[in-house]
């Protein structure tokens, strides 16, 4: 199955069209595959993906390579290796995960977060990474004039400094608006945002 990925920090945008769980990484500048998935022996993680929903409570601390469902039959694994490494993958999760510890990731600068969007159709999955001072009590995407939508979160455990979040847009189509992602602090405060105008995404 072919993908694409955008992923944007601050108003850079870039795109990557691939295989089966490729995906386009911001690190310094730069254009980057990512893929990856295994456990921390280099083996496949043997647990089947875990189903998450969107939380208001911060993140879901999960294990290294543990595939994720996010919605649309994609799975989310975290990595240790490089700086806020992760990957999207629809097919050879195993696979894509063991190329990606090669990548540095997403690389974003503190207190920002990074943006991605998948689409098929009228189905459309947001997904990026955040890096913040403390850790987001919940992290939203809202299109245009439409209302907030809680995204999941992911973090590795410790305190790693970052994290992912994904919201699952099924029937939503590809945005024709400005889309806003914003992480809030337990306290309401805003941490950091993302904005970034509509363009053409696929998988």
């Amino acid at each position: 199955m072919k993908t694409k990925r955008l992923v944007m920090a601050g108003v850079m945008a870039m795109a990557l069209a691939g295989g089966a769980g490729t995906a386009l990484a911001l690190g310094d500048g730069t254009a980057q595959t990512t893929t990856a998935a295994a456990d921390g022996t280099g083996s496949v993680a043997p647990a089947a993906a875990t189903a998450v929903t969107a939380s208001t409570a911060g993140p879901r601390v999960v294990q290294p390579y543990r595939p994720v469902e996010i919605g649309q039959g994609a799975k989310m694994g975290l990595l240790p290796q490089g700086r806020q490494n992760y990957v999207v993958a629809w097919e050879d999760f195993a696979s894509v995960v063991e190329q990606a510890k090669g990548y540095v990731g997403d690389s974003i600068r503190a207190n920002s977060l990074s943006g991605g969007l998948q689409t098929d159709g009228d189905d459309a999955l947001f997904t990026g990474a955040f890096r913040t001072d403390t850790v987001p009590s919940r992290i939203t995407v809202r299109v245009g004039a439409g209302p907030e939508q809680a995204a999941g979160m992911l973090m590795l455990p410790g305190e790693p400094g970052w994290g992912t979040y994904y919201l699952d847009a099924a029937g939503a189509g590809a945005p024709k608006e400005t889309t806003v992602v914003t992480a809030y602090g337990a306290d309401g405060a805003v941490l950091a945002t993302l904005s970034f105008e509509p363009f053409a995404a696929g998988r």
